[in-house]
């Protein structure tokens, strides 16, 4: 219940930031689904738009957004910070 219920906190971020049109969900579990640490999960939470590319390009390389990490960080920072 506790990464469903982040997973919608990440949904509520990226929706104020981003302004996506959809979601993916997903999870690799297990080395031959893509895992790479046995024994951890983990859930992917994944901004959608309109004529984009699939998931897995932007996994090999191609980037949806043109940002820097370290911009988009400091973006969704400011959205999971609690209220003052």
């Amino acid at each position: 219940a506790e990464m469903i219920l982040l997973a919608r906190e990440a949904e509520r971020a990226l929706r104020a930031v981003y302004r996506p049109a959809g979601f993916n969900l997903g999870m690799n579990i297990g080395e031959c689904a893509g895992a790479g640490v046995a024994g951890h999960i983990h859930l992917h939470v994944v901004p959608r738009w309109p004529a984009d590319s699939n998931f897995m390009t932007t996994v090999g390389e191609t980037r949806v957004l043109p940002e820097r990490l370290e911009d988009t960080y400091a973006k969704l920072l400011k959205e999971f910070a609690p209220a003052k």
